[in-house]
């Protein structure tokens, strides 16, 4: 039996509403650019109250707006469409590895968040609870659900990548595609019933499953009493792990490089200007200068404690900064944004410090979660990532 599902019903689209997610920006500012520019795309959806006519509304305010363009787009031919499905997934790009998944629908009662909790579906981070609220409220108000979880197959991983590669190949003309700012193709494919999807379900489901993105969208599905949630499944060998940075905001005066030595930190200005570290510092960069900031480990400490996520969480914002990771104003920016995109919001005064941070190894990820520790939040930036808006599940 597995814990992987077709949908029951879906809506595929025809091309023209693929999205980044609603929680891959670092300025709302962009959301609402991406929505002018293309009224379509499920971002107009997922985050209606950054719309250009709702920018100012509270997002529940917004709720009906959503629904009736969804409703509009389904009855446009935006979308089409069909039953017990699940669909291939292809994302491609000159130079780059095809990295593959699988849509379909996953058992929510599966999720498990600690080693005495039983299920095949990990999740491990923490989260931020405004935003999980807001996603209930949107599957609540849709009945739709616009944007997948990310799992990892962590049993079954070279088995499913290889029937995908396969399935794809044998598959003709996509249903649609789709290309996303970085330059990657998202192809899909829709298979109906039949032994091919009983195959690919089977692999998919076939051991544990560990949410790689989507940790606020798979407890939205638990606290909206979802019986199963939209899931894309991956591989290990489809996916990195890009960095996963910090930006911070409104912070009191003071001389940062004491507050870092008092909390037990080695701090050494740089000659450059600070970048993506290789693991083990960590780079802040603040006033126009730039520093390697070691942070003190603890070795009686499980390793989880000691990853470089953590001890900015435990040794620079808590204890040199005193402040809580969550918060509001601390930016988690993900690895679509370079260093020096970083270092302008900083020289810009748009922020106060910069913290770049080297990425977490997929190993290191794979790992964590099968000995059932967690994560610091936003500490693993996966990419590629599945596209928004391209495969809806209906709830109705």
């Amino acid at each position: 039996m597995t814990v992987v599902h077709p949908i029951s019903r879906a809506w595929i689209t025809t091309g023209g509403t693929g999205a980044q997610n609603y929680d891959e920006f670092a300025d709302d500012a962009e959301i609402t650019a991406i929505i002018e520019a293309n009224p379509r795309s499920a971002l107009a959806i997922e985050m209606p109250h950054r719309a250009p006519d709702s920018v100012g509304r509270a997002f529940l305010d917004c709720l009906p707006a959503a629904a009736a363009r969804l409703a509009e787009e389904k009855a446009d031919g935006s979308y089409t469409p069909a039953e017990q499905v699940v669909v291939l997934y292809r994302i491609s790009a000159p130079g780059e590895p095809a990295a593959y998944g699988l849509w379909a629908m996953v058992d929510t009662d599966q999720i498990s968040t600690s080693a005495d909790e039983p299920g095949l579906v990990i999740r491990n981070e923490d989260v931020f609870i405004a935003k999980v609220r807001e996603r209930v409220a949107l599957a609540g108000s849709l009945q739709t659900l616009l944007s997948p979880v990310l799992l990892l197959q962590t049993a079954k991983g070279a088995e499913l990548h290889a029937a995908l590669a396969a399935a794809t190949d044998a598959a003709g003309a996509p249903a649609a595609t789709d290309l996303d700012p970085s330059g990657r193709t998202h192809a899909i494919w829709t298979v109906p019933a039949g032994p091919l999807q009983d195959e690919l379900t089977a692999l998919a489901g076939g051991g544990e499953l560990v949410v790689a993105d989507g940790n606020h969208r798979s407890l939205a599905a638990q606290t909206g009493g979802l019986p199963r949630f939209l899931a894309v499944v991956t591989t290990p060998d489809s996916v990195a792990i890009q960095p996963y940075n910090r930006l911070l905001t409104d912070l009191p005066p003071g001389d940062l490089v004491a507050a870092l030595t008092a909390a037990g930190a080695q701090v050494e200005e740089l000659e450059r200007p600070a970048a993506v570290p290789a693991k083990g510092p960590i780079e802040v960069y603040a006033h126009g200068r730039s520093y390697a900031v070691f942070l003190p480990r603890e070795d009686d400490l499980p390793a989880v404690e000691n990853l470089d996520h953590a001890l900015v969480e435990r040794v620079l914002l808590r204890g040199a900064l005193g402040l809580d990771p969550g918060d509001k104003r601390i930016s988690y920016v993900g690895g679509d944004y370079p260093a020096e995109w970083l270092r302008a919001e900083v020289d810009a005064g748009r922020a106060d410090l910069a913290v770049l941070i080297a990425p977490v190894t997929v190993e290191d990820f794979v790992a964590v979660n099968l000995e059932r520790q967690k994560l610091p939040r936003k500490s693993t930036w996966f990419t590629p990532k599945a596209r928004g808006g391209l495969v809806l599940a209906d709830l109705a």
